[in-house]
């Protein structure tokens, strides 16, 4: 498998590339707006509306090495980052799809994306043949984080977040998502842990079933003002970890 779709798989045993698609429950945070006084209300809804931010300015602030040592930061192709076409079997679920699938969620202003990859456990300087080399197979198993950040007009980015979480319940019992002849079939969707982050954050963890081989992925999707951060993770071992410190450290650089 070649598409976008599938470089973002986890890689079985034989070395087969799977499609990353994966969706599932998670938590957010508790929404403020509801026990707002009715003054502050006003002010929000009066306050003048931040304009979008094009994808030079997205580019200025995802992700960079320098942001995150414990991992491996790396630009992802032009051809993935512009690769559209990711689909779900159901059209309630299409909104969990794009956002694990570098692929827009709604209609954003600007967008851009990077890959971050938690570095193994180096070995010691007078390990053995054999501790170099399960420190290496250690280093492949790590999880790989997709980040893609997205800048909407208006309301844009509050809508895509509450697609997502219409999307993540409307899902729970799995569906299959396909891009360019390439599919997953998702079994499960589950509460991922919870997130606190930005405006509002849903964590999700997915179950895949790939020609036979499970898999776990997580998804967590952050809102920030008029900016969405998804952060899709996978790993080659086949359980991907939640990747907290992606999350923190992209919100962080958001501002």
């Amino acid at each position: 498998m070649r598409s976008t779709l599938v470089r973002r798989s986890v890689i079985t045993a034989s070395a087969v590339s799977l499609a990353l698609m994966a969706t599932a429950c998670g938590s957010d945070k508790a929404d403020t707006k509801a026990d707002a006084k009715p003054s502050e209300a006003a002010a929000t809804s009066a306050a003048p509306a931040v304009k979008a931010k094009t994808s030079a300015e997205l580019a200025g602030a995802i992700l960079v090495q320098a942001d995150l040592p414990t991992h491996v930061v790396k630009a992802p192709s032009d051809a993935e980052t512009t690769a559209a076409g990711a689909k779900s079997d159901k059209p309630e679920c299409q909104p969990l799809v794009s956002a694990q699938s570098m692929n827009a969620v709604g209609t954003p202003a600007g967008t851009a994306g990077t890959r971050a990859v938690a570095k193994g456990k180096e070995p010691a300087a007078d390990a053995s043949p054999e501790e170099k080399l399960k420190a290496g197979l250690g280093a492949l198993g790590g999880t790989t984080t997709s980040v893609y950040l997205s800048s909407y007009e208006g309301k844009g980015a509050t809508e895509a977040f509450a697609s997502i979480k219409t999307a993540g319940t409307a899902c729970a019992g799995g569906y299959t998502g396909s891009q360019a002849g390439d599919s997953l079939k998702i079994t499960k969707v589950a509460p991922g842990a919870a997130v606190t982050a930005g405006d509002e954050a849903v964590a999700y963890t997915v179950t895949g079933d790939a020609d036979g081989e499970t898999m776990t992925m997580q998804l967590v999707v952050v809102r920030k003002g008029n900016t969405l951060a998804t952060f899709s993770a996978l790993s080659l071992a086949g359980t991907a970890e939640q990747p907290k410190d992606v999350v923190d450290a992209q919100v962080k650089k958001l501002g």
